[in-house]
């Protein structure tokens, strides 16, 4: 397979370069002072593009270890507790320190990308409208990527020193972490997305780059985040009204574009030019393989999460109760509060079929071949993190690409899809006291998950399990009060957006975290020894700790995050 990111201009951009008898710049780069024209400027803008694609095993940008296996959606996976051992101290939480050295790679990279993005709009200034017609445009480009990793990095860390491209490089080491609340913060994000819904384009001649309703999907997400107001020990204070109506706002933007759910929901997550960079994807990195860079631009972020059985390495198996939140009842919804009583039985329940969608389990196809079944054999331990493996992020066989002992795919990485701008603007409504609004919305998404079961079918056409969902009908199969509405929209996000990276981060942002945690290392503790020590620190665990390496380099300017000292 061959696919271009976009029509790259060749320009190699060095941090430094270094011999022993002089300075000397790397050969074929340019450093900002020489860039002179557009085409050299645009080089910049598809190095910061170039950085979402840039990561490797151990920093997923995908934000799987960070998002899922630090929630209740998944196990870390792999051998043993000792292979990959940081992301166990992640996902029990007591043993996590700031010496760890995943927590600093993944600070730097976003840093990366943040500073490409800083040094792109310093030579964009250079330009008048008429010297670069784009210039506008690419602007709004870096500062949407800089939105993003910032939304990122807020997330992980919180207390983050915020640079904006009028910060000298030789300067970074100097600005605090502190110096801004995580308002603040939330704001200068917002700033950026916003000033890309007013600059950029509706549509892009080129696959990859962001359009104005990428950048109104992160503006609406990046205010319902703004929205949940949070003290210093992380706790929920408060919801801003003001906020949510800017989510609504930003939500109606995209979901009035041509952009829209996909009507078999297994075409968000199936490799091929047919399927990828779909109506539903409003964003995605671009991956590709013989391209002439090196082994290809592939996704490393995911490799560790394919199964055994097709390689290597077992990473992020799912959690039997995710599982059991697939579990429906007979009027076809969730059981919210006795879901995870004991586990579903996949031969006799009913099921949301999103689960045969999301998680491979022993007797099922794999990727929708019922020629190929998984077995327990494709798992490395079943003591400990059980038979079920992450589809979503997965392909087939045949879309392999081994990078020995590993094995990468080309398939898009979906940033945002449609699915979450809809759920967004439903939790606002329903925040906003408006969830009889927010109805239709929550079964849409629902109605196409019931439309998504063509694929799901054994070698004799026969569906693979009971599946059974419904649309909540209000007096019906649910009381539609704004307390049952609340607990429906976070459900739903659950089951629509499951092993996508975001569960932590929800659960963060309602600021349920160690309620939620702390319950599912219960219920999982007896049959998982992964879990005996495991415990959520409320006031702590919502956020990572600052980097220590990153401390030392600041020179101690940096405040720890509290409980961390």
């Amino acid at each position: 397979m061959k696919r271009y990111f976009f029509k790259a201009i060749l320009i190699a951009i060095t941090l430094s370069s270094c011999t022993k008898d002089l300075d000397v710049g790397a050969v074929g780069a340019l450093d900002e002072s020489q860039v002179s024209n557009p085409e050299q400027a645009e080089g910049f803008v598809i190095a910061a593009y170039s950085q979402l694609g840039n990561d490797e095993i151990n920093r997923a940008f995908s934000m799987y270890q960070y998002g899922n296996v630090r929630a209740d959606d998944a196990y870390k996976g792999g051998g043993g507790i000792s292979d990959g051992d940081v992301f166990h101290f992640m996902e029990t939480f007591v043993t996590s320190r700031p010496d760890q050295w995943n927590y600093d790679g993944i600070w730097f990279n976003i840093y990366v990308g943040i500073r490409r993005a800083n040094e792109g709009l310093r030579i964009l200034n250079q330009f008048t409208t008429a010297e670069y017609p784009l210039a506008n445009t690419r602007k709004a480009e870096l500062r949407f990527l800089r939105g993003y990793w910032y939304l990122m990095l807020e997330n992980l860390f919180k207390n983050i020193p915020y640079i904006d491209e009028n910060v000298p490089a030789a300067d970074y080491k100097f600005v605090l972490n502190n110096e801004f609340t995580r308002d603040e913060i939330l704001d200068k994000i917002a700033a950026d997305f916003q000033y890309g819904t007013e600059n950029l384009p509706a549509t892009q001649p080129q696959i990859g780059r962001a359009n104005r309703y990428a950048a109104y999907a992160f503006l609406a997400k990046t205010r319902l985040f703004q929205a949940y107001k949070q003290n210093d020990q992380h706790t929920v204070t408060s919801i801003d009204a003001g906020r949510l109506e800017e989510v609504v706002q930003a939500a109606n933007q995209v979901l009035s574009s041509s952009y829209g759910l996909q009507p078999d929901f297994a075409n968000n997550f199936l490799s091929g030019s047919v399927f990828e960079n779909g109506k539903e994807a409003i964003m995605s990195v671009q991956f590709s393989s013989s391209d002439g860079a090196g082994r290809g631009r592939v996704n490393f972020g995911d490799m560790l999460t394919v199964p055994q059985g097709l390689g290597c390495c077992d990473f992020q198996k799912p959690s039997q109760t995710l599982v059991n939140a697939y579990r429906t009842n007979v009027n076809g919804v969730p059981l919210f509060e006795t879901y995870n009583q004991q586990n579903v039985d996949l031969a006799q329940e009913t099921i949301d079929p999103r689960l045969d969608h999301t998680i491979s389990r022993p007797g099922a196809p794999w990727k929708y071949d019922p020629n190929l079944l998984v077995s327990n054999g494709w798992s490395r331990n079943i003591a400990l993190y059980g038979t079920y493996n992450s589809m979503k992020e997965n392909v087939s066989p045949d879309a392999l690409i081994n990078i020995d002992p590993f094995y990468g795919n080309t398939k898009p990485r979906i940033m945002i899809r449609y699915a979450d701008v809809m759920l967004f603007k439903a939790e606002a409504l329903i925040e906003l006291g408006r969830h009889n609004e927010a109805l239709p919305l929550i079964n849409e998404i629902r109605e196409r998950a019931a439309n998504s079961t063509g694929r799901l079918v054994k070698a004799d056409g026969t569906p693979t399990a009971k599946y059974y969902i419904q649309p909540y009908i209000a007096g019906e199969n649910i009381i539609w009060n704004q307390e049952n509405a609340r607990k429906a929209l976070r459900f739903e996000r659950r089951l629509e957006m499951a092993l996508e990276g975001e569960r932590f981060f929800d659960l963060m942002r309602w600021g349920v975290a160690a309620e939620v945690m702390n319950a599912f290392f219960d219920a999982e503790r007896p049959s998982r020894s992964i879990y005996q020590g495991a415990r959520f620190t409320k006031g702590r665990d919502e956020f990572l700790p600052i980097p220590q390496n990153q401390i030392f380099w600041s020179e101690n300017r940096y405040v720890q995050n509290p409980g961390y000292n």
